[in-house]
């Protein structure tokens, strides 16, 4: 057994030489990786009854990681598309060690022969409507200081249509609360884009950030430590609770902050914003990924019928052709 078959060392390789220093890929997309091998490892160490540290190049075989991915759809519940994103990792590895040494490319192309599973686009994509979108607001009391971030985040999220990890990076020295209050979001592949804030929205924000240093998170938990996305997630799923409460049509929809970002596409959309604006505005790349929310507002697509709708006195009025005489002289006349 050489130095060259354990697996340890190229892993270590993969996540700071390749990922950090060759690619420079953003560090969310670092952490999926991450998390993908923190789940295929200890899965091929108890498949094989050996000590992850044991672990050699080959025990990571194709049949190995066609269970692990059965095992995250059946046991753990990932849809198709985290599947995939997991094999990607794995492929992506098996590529960093076959392309470094020469003796694994039949190992390698055993791993990339693993294909990914078509997934199927969901019919209707979740968001919600203007008294939903209210409803949600309301289901915190801001004469608490609590409570006054929560409803601030909640806002900020509607107003900008920010990722939860946008909001989670947030800094004060990023936002602008002046006469023309806006806020700096630096999204997927650090790419920074400016985004225009209410009044209202502000005022919130002037309220919690005061007399604070502007490298300070602006949203914090309650142990005064920066928020993370998965602290912003579990806001907007009790303020989701609270709120079917009083509105019982949220308790039919899954809303994630995700959720929130398609209503300001949406609300965006229903006022007569154009769609290479709420293309920036959300920090797509490709103006085909906004373009969905043009398909999905039923609301915009009963307008647009009623437009086109003939009127019923004009089908009224028009009988049948051989009833016409002008047009019965004019066909016999050719």
């Amino acid at each position: 057994m050489t130095d060259t078959s354990f697996l340890g060392p190229w892993i270590r390789r993969f996540l700071l030489e390749y990922l950090v220093d060759e690619r420079n890929l953003a560090r969310n997309t670092q952490a999926s990786y991450r998390d993908a091998l923190i789940l295929l490892l200890p899965f091929v160490a108890e498949s094989l009854g050996k000590q992850i540290d044991q672990l050699c190049i080959e025990h990571v075989s194709a049949d190995i990681i066609r269970r692990f991915l059965l095992k995250l759809e059946q046991e753990r519940g990932c849809c198709v598309s985290t599947r995939n994103q997991r094999l990607a990792a794995i492929h992506a590895m098996a590529r960093f060690i076959g392309e470094r040494s020469p003796e694994h490319i039949a190992w390698l192309t055993e791993i990339r022969s693993i294909s990914f599973k078509k997934s199927s686009k969901p019919a209707t994509m979740a968001y919600l409507d203007k008294p939903e979108m209210y409803a949600l607001l309301d289901a915190h009391d801001r004469n608490t200081p609590q409570g006054l971030r929560d409803y601030t985040l909640l806002l900020f999220l509607y107003n900008s249509g920010a990722r939860s990890s946008e909001a989670a990076n947030l800094a004060i020295k990023d936002l602008d609360l002046g006469n023309s209050p806006s806020a700096k979001l630096v999204g997927k592949g650090g790419k920074e884009r400016r985004c225009p804030l209410w009044p209202h929205t502000a005022s919130n924000l002037v309220t919690l950030v005061v007399g604070r240093a502007p490298h300070e998170p602006v949203f914090l938990n309650r142990r005064r430590q920066p928020i993370t996305r998965f602290g912003i997630r579990a806001l907007v799923k009790r303020s989701a609770q609270n709120a079917s409460r009083k509105l019982p049509s949220l308790r039919t929809k899954q809303i994630s902050t995700h959720t929130i970002r398609h209503t300001t596409a949406v609300h965006l959309l229903r006022s007569g914003v154009d769609i290479n604006t709420i293309r920036a505005w959300l920090g797509h790349v490709s103006i085909d990924t906004t373009h969905i929310y043009a398909e999905v507002d039923l609301e915009m697509k009963a307008k647009a019928l009623a437009q086109c709708e003939i009127p019923a006195a004009a089908l009224a009025s028009v009988g049948h052709w051989t009833n016409n005489p002008e047009l019965m002289v004019f066909l016999k006349s050719l």
